[in-house]
């Protein structure tokens, strides 16, 4: 993985984790909107993840 597709997609997962927990701060919980912001919370540490794994796996 070239450093500038990482450093993208680690930013992309950034911006997904920062705005999901913005929105949680202010959605009521038990919403469709709030178990929504859930998923998409997890969906973006689930990519940070993949991306860490990827950049330590190809980096060597």
């Amino acid at each position: 993985m070239s450093p500038e597709v990482g450093r993208a997609a680690f930013g992309i997962a950034i911006f997904i984790i920062v705005t999901a927990l913005g929105l949680l701060l202010v959605l009521p919980k038990g919403t469709p909107e709030f178990a929504i912001t859930v998923v998409s919370l997890l969906i973006g540490l689930a990519f940070l993840g993949l991306v860490v794994v990827m950049a330590r796996v190809i980096g060597r």
